[in-house]
């Protein structure tokens, strides 16, 4: 179940709503269904950090897999 952001258009709140399959939703402050769903951007944690040579596997930088 993804959680999506929203914008209600009739009192402007934003909002995140974790939405099941087929759920109708409404502002939480003003009750309105009149709302738009935002472009969302994803965030992410724990992802390795990528050595001064290109390549997360070796630190040769040369080998097969950094291509």
């Amino acid at each position: 179940m993804p959680v999506y952001e929203y914008k209600c258009t009739g009192c402007g709140h934003d909002f995140e709503k974790l939405v099941r399959a087929h759920q109708t939703v409404a502002c939480p402050q003003c009750s309105s269904e009149m709302i738009t769903r935002k472009f969302s951007v994803f965030g992410m944690c724990g992802v390795q950090k990528q050595t001064s040579s290109g390549c997360s596997t070796c630190s040769s930088g040369s080998c097969s897999s950094c291509k």
